[in-house]
């Protein structure tokens, strides 16, 4: 199957310019060699989805349509480059909503056509994870925590784009939780920020079970979790009693923090990493943070985390995990589709870097 353009690998430097639209933002930047973040336009959507609660597909392909022009043009002028500068582009390919892969996938695939360049279909978990690599150097092994309103998995990298799931969620991801935990106490979309909030403003949490599931699983189970919390809240209306939301926020985000941190600590120890790298949405959670950089100097176990400007979707991450495919000459045919159930493991790097 051919792919796009000319394979320009030789060129200096790598100018990767991707598109990110894999669910309610639409972002493009200009990376060069995978590290050096040229340009990185991010435009939320969620003034729009807040209205109903929680992000509409239908909506999300729509403001894609509307802005992905308009934000690529912005990221090229920004980056100071010209697009015949450009030695590949790489887009979202999955996972994520499909309508609003689709936007991204058909624009990239539309640019490097026009440009005869390389095209690069991403993995969107690759991405949150080669987040850190924008801001330091990444040494391996290394274990990565994904947590974010759609994942929650740890990924043991052995090397450079290799990826090994060891442990992920088995019903709702951490994120997701924390926005159904909110909207029970008549938070805002997104709730996550806002119990993060609430949380350091308790002296004391509701007691709330931790879920450890089998004594050697990686895994994560939070239903059970928000259960919990919407039984407090149910026991309390009918008693005509009132819980304040610090205290259920601060009893919830204590249980989610504790898991997390004690599986991620327990893999880095049993596969030897060099690194413990936090990444997706929910690394700008603050609890998370501080309890995960405390545990991780006890142990001395370096740890990562992005700038809170690099947590949530961007595309500057996207192009980051691009270049790992192409150092290798890794390439997408022109027929790349969108994939919104794509494999992590699947996605990995084919060759070792020579």
């Amino acid at each position: 199957m051919p792919t796009s353009g000319k394979d320009n690998r030789s060129s200096r430097p790598g100018l990767i310019l991707a598109v990110e639209t894999s669910c309610d933002e639409t972002s493009v930047a200009v990376v060069e060699n995978g590290t050096i973040i040229r340009s990185n336009v991010v435009s939320s959507q969620i003034n729009t989805h807040k209205r109903y609660g929680g992000v509409v597909p239908e909506i999300a392909s729509r403001k894609h349509v509307e802005s992905v022009t308009l934000i690529l043009e912005e990221a090229v002028r920004e980056a100071g480059v010209r697009l015949t500068d450009l030695s590949a582009v790489a887009v979202t390919q999955g996972p994520g909503l499909v309508g609003s892969l689709l936007v991204g996938v058909v624009a990239a695939k539309a640019l490097a056509c026009a440009l005869q360049i390389p095209l690069i279909g991403v993995h969107h978990i690759a991405g949150h994870i080669y987040a850190n690599q924008l801001v330091q150097e990444l040494e391996y092994p290394l274990v990565a925590l994904v947590v974010s309103g759609g994942h929650t998995e740890l990924v043991h990298v052995p090397s450079p784009g290799v990826f090994r799931i060891i442990g992920q969620t088995r019903d709702d991801a951490a994120g997701e939780a924390y926005d159904k935990v909110a909207r029970a106490m008549g938070l805002p979309y997104p709730g996550g920020p806002h119990v993060d909030r609430l949380a350091h403003e308790a002296d004391e949490g509701v007691p709330m079970p931790r879920v450890w599931l089998e004594p050697d699983s990686y895994d994560f189970s939070f239903s059970g979790l928000k259960s919990a919390v919407l039984a407090v809240l149910n026991q309390a209306k009918m008693r005509g009693d009132v819980v304040h939301p610090v205290r259920i926020s601060k009893g919830f985000q204590d249980s989610v923090v504790e898991v997390l941190v004690e599986k991620a600590i327990r893999a880095s120890k049993e596969f030897g990493a060099k690194q413990l790298l936090l990444a997706g949405g929910v690394a700008a959670n603050r609890g998370l943070r501080e309890a995960l950089a405390a545990r991780c100097q006890r142990e001395s176990l370096p740890l990562l985390v992005p700038p809170l400007s690099l947590c949530t979707d961007n595309a500057a991450m996207i192009a980051a995990a691009a270049f790992l495919k192409w150092e290798r000459g890794e390439l997408s045919p022109l027929d790349l589709k969108a994939e919104p159930l794509l494999s992590l493991e699947d996605w990995s790097v084919k060759e070792p870097l020579v």
